[in-house]
C-alpha cells in the first residue's frame, strides 16, 4: 500500500488479492445483495480507488466487508462490516478522543471514532446495525460501538450494541469505557 500526496492506493497484488476475497464473498452471500450483479460492484470499485484503499482497511482489521445495499438511482454500492463478531483489530478501544483523555490510567490504545475516520468510513449508526442484524446473526459473543446521539455523547454516554437471546439489544456505557470483546462496525459507501 502506498500514499501519494492525500491519495490513498493500493499496491497491485493487495488490490487483487482484496477484490477476489470481495467476489468470493459477495458469491457466497447473495441474499445480502440480491439482484445486483458483481460486475457493477466491481466497476465501481475500479473508478474509487480510495474506497478501495477504505475497504482493504476494513478487511486487515476483520470486517470482512460485504454489499449490503444499493442504490439504483446513483449506482453506489453500501458496504458493512459482516464479520460474525465485531472486527478483532479494532476490539479493546474507546468511543472516541475526548473518551481516550478523560482516562487517568490503564488507556487503550485507541478510539472508535478516530480509527474509522483515519480508515476513510464511519461507524454504523443504531438503525443500520438493525438492518446487518436482519442479515444474519452478528455479535453473539462480542458487541459493537455504534454511532452515539450528539445530546448522549455531551451527557458522557456512547452506544453499543449485541445480539443475544434471538434479539438485537442496544446499551450505554461511559465513552471511555472499553472491553477486549467490543469492536466497533463500520460502513461506507462507493
Amino acid at each position: 500500500m502506498k500514499a501519494t500526496g492525500t491519495k490513498k492506493e493500493l499496491a497491485t497484488k493487495d488490490r487483487e488479492a482484496l477484490l477476489a476475497e470481495l467476489k468470493a464473498r459477495f458469491e457466497k452471500n447473495i441474499k445480502r445483495h440480491v439482484g445486483l450483479p458483481w460486475d457493477k460492484v466491481l466497476a465501481r470499485l475500479e473508478a474509487n480507488a480510495e474506497k478501495l484503499w477504505s475497504l482493504h482497511e476494513m478487511e486487515k482489521t476483520g470486517g470482512e466487508p460485504d454489499v449490503v445495499g444499493h442504490d439504483a438511482k446513483s449506482g453506489e454500492v453500501i458496504f458493512f462490516d459482516c464479520s460474525p463478531e465485531s472486527p478483532k483489530g479494532r476490539a479493546g478501544v474507546c468511543y472516541d478522543r475526548e473518551g481516550l483523555e478523560s482516562r487517568k490510567e490503564h488507556k487503550p490504545n485507541n478510539n472508535a471514532v478516530d480509527m474509522a475516520a483515519a480508515m476513510g468510513v464511519e461507524l454504523l449508526t443504531e438503525e443500520q446495525y438493525r438492518t446487518l442484524q436482519e442479515l444474519g446473526e452478528f455479535d453473539m459473543k462480542t458487541s459493537s460501538w455504534v454511532s452515539t446521539p450528539v445530546e448522549m455523547r455531551k451527557l458522557g454516554g456512547a452506544l453499543f450494541g449485541d445480539r443475544r437471546f434471538g434479539r438485537v439489544f442496544f446499551y450505554h456505557n461511559g465513552a471511555q469505557s472499553y472491553y477486549s470483546a467490543r469492536g466497533f462496525r463500520t460502513w461506507l459507501k462507493v
